[in-house]
């Protein structure tokens, strides 16, 4: 049975630059993968400030995500 994964994005401004990445919901530890491969690169002016800053914003994501479910699964049980 084939799951439909959500596509995602997390997007960080830099100035006149603006970094978007996209990803399928459940695929987040490649994501983060990606953040580091960009900051170790020195390719772009996406450093590890950023990378912090986005992984930050992932796990604040994945928590409501979470505390949605939690919530979703006491209003059942009530």
């Amino acid at each position: 049975m084939a799951v439909n994964k959500v596509s995602k994005q997390l997007i960080l401004k830099k100035g006149k630059q603006k970094f978007i990445f996209r990803y399928k919901s459940g695929s987040e530890d490649k994501l983060l993968d990606v953040l580091v491969e960009q900051a170790r690169s020195g390719r772009t002016d996406f450093d590890w400030f950023d990378a912090a800053v986005l992984s930050f914003k992932l796990t604040q994501s994945l928590i409501g995500q979470a505390d949605e479910l939690i919530g979703d699964k006491v209003k059942v049980k009530q």
